[in-house]
């Protein structure tokens, strides 16, 4: 009998379960609308998932599960210390699920988890020093020093709270210019609303209109690119990362981001060393294929 293992990738809105191979196939995926109760992310509903992945792993073996969440997450402890858009406050997550399951359950930050899937299948494969950074609603960083993963119980890896304009717009965090401020997906759409009166909800409607050549919409990008570039430059001298794999819905923009981010990044070079900036190279799929690693090696 062969074994699977499960994988989770728990959002706000939506969580993604799949079954993942030894070798990191991802054999079959499942989606399903996010359940709350009293406000909180249900943590029955995942129990559920686990379940049906059993079921739908036929005469294969579920050994172990990995479960991706966002926020402030120990996965030293197995504890989402404080997923706020799920509501969840030190909650022992990982032994919760373990007693449930009855198997080994990993738990981890979506981040990271990602970023793990992109240093070990995507497009970091190999390098011992690389950040992945998705653009999305929010911005952050999985980063890896020397082949070792930065955690800080949970704590590492927030760019998108570095300040890049302090006298700018207040972000969701309470801090003044965080670079989500300017350069997350949903601000990149808050901003042109404002600054043309003309309603967007996404930044790919900016980036098609940079492409079409908007003055305004020029704008607008430049500044997320500047904002991006300095955060970058802070981490770049600070990890040095060869690569810079960069996700999230902003990525699939392609070089209308990634052209102009590597000449800004460049300009602001003086002795660090210059990393390679690409494309995630997983998309949708590296949160689970990350929990199914993390799985893997808790089952092991």
């Amino acid at each position: 009998m062969h074994r699977l293992v499960a994988a989770i990738d728990v959002g706000g809105t939506s969580i993604k379960a799949a079954l993942v191979a030894e070798d990191l196939r991802v054999v079959h995926t499942h989606r399903a609308a996010t359940r709350r109760v009293d406000g909180s992310v249900d943590v029955g509903q995942i129990v559920e998932l686990i379940d049906e992945l059993r079921a739908a792993a036929g005469d294969a073996r579920v050994v172990g599960v990995g479960v991706a969440a966002p926020g402030i997450v120990d996965e030293r402890h197995g504890i989402a210390r404080a997923a706020v858009n799920l509501g969840w406050r030190d909650l022992p997550l990982r032994d919760q699920l373990s007693e449930a399951a009855g198997m080994p359950v990993a738990l981890g930050h979506d981040v990271r988890t990602g970023g793990l899937a992109e240093f070990t299948v995507g497009a970091a494969t190999g390098k011992p020093n690389a950040m992945f950074v998705p653009i999305g609603t929010g911005i952050a960083a999985a980063v890896l020093v020397d082949g070792h993963r930065l955690d800080a119980d949970g704590y590492a890896g927030e760019l998108g709270h570095v300040v890049v304009d302090p006298l700018g717009a207040v972000c969701g965090c309470g801090t003044r210019g965080c670079l989500e401020t300017v350069a997350s997906a949903a601000f990149i759409a808050r901003n042109y609303a404002a600054r043309t009166g003309r309603p967007v909800t996404r930044a790919a409607e900016v980036a098609a209109a940079v492409e079409a050549g908007d003055p305004d919409a020029v704008a607008v990008w430049s500044r997320a690119i500047d904002g991006l570039a300095t955060a970058l430059t802070t981490a770049v001298t600070l990890l040095a990362p060869e690569v810079v794999a960069i996700g999230g819905g902003l990525a699939e923009s392609g070089d209308t981001l990634l052209e102009p981010l590597r000449e800004s990044l460049a300009e602001r070079m003086a002795f660090q060393r210059m990393p390679t900036l690409v494309r995630a190279a997983l998309g949708d799929n590296a949160g689970c294929i990350g929990a199914g690693i993390m799985a893997w090696r808790a089952a092991s």
